[in-house]
């Protein structure tokens, strides 16, 4: 499956924002792009909206993020849905070689997927972000609700000042756990089906993570 996928290039700096990364880094603030030899490497995909070989890697054109596209992550409720159904999540394990001085920061996150919810149903996406081995843990969520039948997006950003970098001369997998719900709600669950998918209409779904990087102090 996905193992060791190596992306190397530039990545410029972000102006959108982190919240996810541990505080252990100490970076010296300020915009900075750093030399080539950077890998990113998807160690592991596991959880029941991305089976194995239902989620694929790819890097930007432009190096400045990498994405994540899935196959088959659905959530649904209602007709035809099993009672487990109502929710499906991913476990990625990432990781990034930095060069020696530099460390980096999830920028922003972008979701993006497709939902039809009756009328009175609702649904979720969230994602958890923290490095392997470290308690510090961030969160964000997104809410829609029925009726709905469109394309969704969600964007997981702060200010720039909140960005937090890995720590320096280490090297700690970045761990992302998303995961999608959708309720009934007030909907008639015996008539109707909602449902939240990770993906889209044209196959095209993405869900992209951008990174951002400072030099590590001397």
């Amino acid at each position: 499956m996905l193992r060791g996928l190596a992306i190397g290039g530039a990545v410029a700096s972000l102006l959108a924002s982190s919240f996810f990364l541990s505080t252990a880094a100490q970076a010296r603030p300020g915009d900075v792009t750093p030399p080539g030899g950077f890998t990113i490497g998807l160690v592991t995909v596991n959880g029941s909206g991305c089976p194995a070989g239902t989620a694929a890697v790819a890097v930007s054109p432009d190096d400045t993020a990498f994405t994540v596209t899935y196959s088959d992550y659905l959530a649904e409720v209602g007709v035809g849905a099993r009672p487990t159904d109502f929710r499906r999540n991913c476990q990625l394990d990432v990781r990034v070689h930095a060069p020696q001085g530099f460390t980096y920061a999830i920028a922003e996150a972008d979701y993006r997927g497709y939902a039809y919810l009756a009328n009175g149903a609702t649904s979720r996406e969230q994602a958890n972000y923290y490095f392997q081995g470290d308690p510090q843990t961030a969160y964000a969520a997104h809410a829609f609700a029925g009726p709905m039948d469109d394309d969704w997006q969600a964007t997981d950003t702060t200010g720039i000042a909140s960005l937090i970098y890995a720590p320096c001369g280490a090297t700690r997998d970045l761990e992302i756990n998303t995961q999608l719900n959708v309720g009934v709600g007030s909907s008639d669950p015996a008539t109707t089906t909602s449902f939240m998918t990770m993906d889209s209409t044209d196959g095209s779904l993405t869900t992209i993570y951008h990174l951002s990087w400072e030099t590590c102090p001397h």
